[in-house]
């Protein structure tokens, strides 16, 4: 079968792999639609997301979404064949309708698509894949596949925006980066009751996206604008940039929050951490998610607005343009690859 496979920086091939064979107490799938990530764009990019190198080839990818093909004889599921089933991508995996709070996801363990483990975790842009029954979460019948491609990612943006452990409603919130990952928390917040949201960024387009999912003003950056000095209550940096963390810290008020969302950069960072101090400003990290990806897919299925954060799809054998084409966000939000056809 294809999959889409990185061997170095710059170096992503479409390779034959072997088909997965099928453990009694697994599930098969056939992958549909795969979202390309920030972390698929490092890999490509550097051959490196964080401190994670690659140092063998590595089939990317883990926002997926795709049809059930067999279930093992011993897996413990209510999933049938055909069932669209979203997937979780992280093992150890909390079960469907778990608890908040155990920490799975800041626990060893591995995660679709990742160098985190050695020998790599192998990714999910391929035809096929076998999971675990608890990986899986059903979409109810009629949701458009291409937005139920979103439900990893809007899971980490929920965890995001909770991270901040504040009631949202009569706060006044900023997201700067509204990138994919910034839109999506940006339709997080407003689910939580925000109703006063920024949305923060260089280029225009995506602040269109951004108030079409809940944004009530937007700070065009390329266009002379800044966000006020001190002026929010929780700032949500979702696009990864040291010097966005330290405009991020400035626009918190005293004693408000701020919830790093996009991924840093590795090594050493230039940050302008002194206002933390000053004004006794909480930062908090924020690393995948845990139990939220039930909520994402119950989300998904209500919020047609949702649509609007996919921009662009290719064919699988396409990989190579489409990477391209997330590289360039002032040409895309979220870039999908159509791995197999619809059913």
């Amino acid at each position: 079968m294809k999959a889409v496979v990185v061997h170095g920086a710059r170096d992503l091939r479409i390779d034959e792999i072997p088909e997965p064979s099928l453990d009694s107490s697994q599930v098969s799938v056939r992958v549909i639609y795969g979202g390309i990530c920030g972390s698929d764009l490092h890999y490509y990019d550097a051959g490196r997301n964080g401190d994670y190198v690659v140092n063998e080839p590595l089939v990317l990818g883990h926002e997926v979404v795709g049809a059930v093909i067999e279930v093992g004889a011993d897996a413990v599921t209510d999933a049938r064949p055909g069932d669209i089933v979203a997937i979780h991508p992280a093992r150890p995996t909390p079960p469907p309708g778990g608890v908040l709070g155990k920490g799975l996801h800041i626990q060893p363990g591995s995660y679709l698509g990742s160098a985190s483990t050695t020998p790599h975790t192998q990714g999910a842009f391929a035809q096929t894949i076998t999971v675990n029954p608890e990986q899986l979460r059903r979409f109810t019948a009629g949701v458009p596949l291409r937005r139920a491609a979103l439900a990893e990612p809007l899971a980490v943006a929920l965890h995001g925006v909770d991270r901040a452990g504040v009631d949202y409603a009569g706060l006044r919130v900023a997201v700067f980066g509204a990138g994919p990952i910034g839109c999506l928390a940006i339709a997080a917040l407003h689910r939580r009751g925000a109703t006063a949201i920024t949305a923060v960024d260089l280029r225009s387009e995506p602040l269109g996206t951004a108030r079409s999912l809940g944004a009530t003003s937007t700070v065009h950056l390329g266009g002379g604008e800044s966000p006020e000095t001190g002026a929010f209550d929780v700032v949500i940096e979702a696009s990864g940039s040291p010097r966005a963390l330290s405009s991020a810290i400035a626009a918190v008020r005293s004693g408000g929050t701020v919830v790093q969302l996009g991924i840093l950069p590795a090594g050493d960072l230039s940050v302008a951490l002194g206002p933390v101090v000053a004004k006794e400003v909480t930062l908090r990290g924020s690393q995948r998610f845990d139990v939220e990806l039930d909520e994402s897919v119950r989300m998904i299925a209500e919020t047609p607005a949702l649509d609007a954060v996919v921009t662009h799809v290719f064919a699988l054998d396409e990989a190579a343009d489409a990477f391209a084409t997330a590289m360039d966000p002032g040409a895309s939000l979220k870039v999908l690859l159509e791995i197999s056809p619809e059913p």
